[in-house]
């Protein structure tokens, strides 16, 4: 699943996978996937396009925005 909005994706994360969006984990989260050297962030560029990195980091930094875990 590729999600196409927020909601989605924050669903996608917290009840699909059950990842809790913790401050530590979006950080986490957003050094990599800043990071040009990350192996991880290369692959999903190359299997989703940078449009969707882009989106996936925005959305991380709404969830930080909002503040807490699910």
């Amino acid at each position: 699943m590729i999600p196409d909005t927020y909601e989605q994706w924050r669903h996608y994360i917290t009840i699909t996978c059950g990842i809790p969006l913790t401050d530590a984990y979006i950080e986490e989260r957003l050094r990599a996937l800043r990071s040009p050297r990350d192996a991880m962030t290369a692959r999903f560029r190359e299997l989703y396009g940078q449009r969707q990195l882009d989106r996936t980091i925005r959305w991380f930094e709404q969830a930080k925005a909002e503040g807490g875990p699910e």
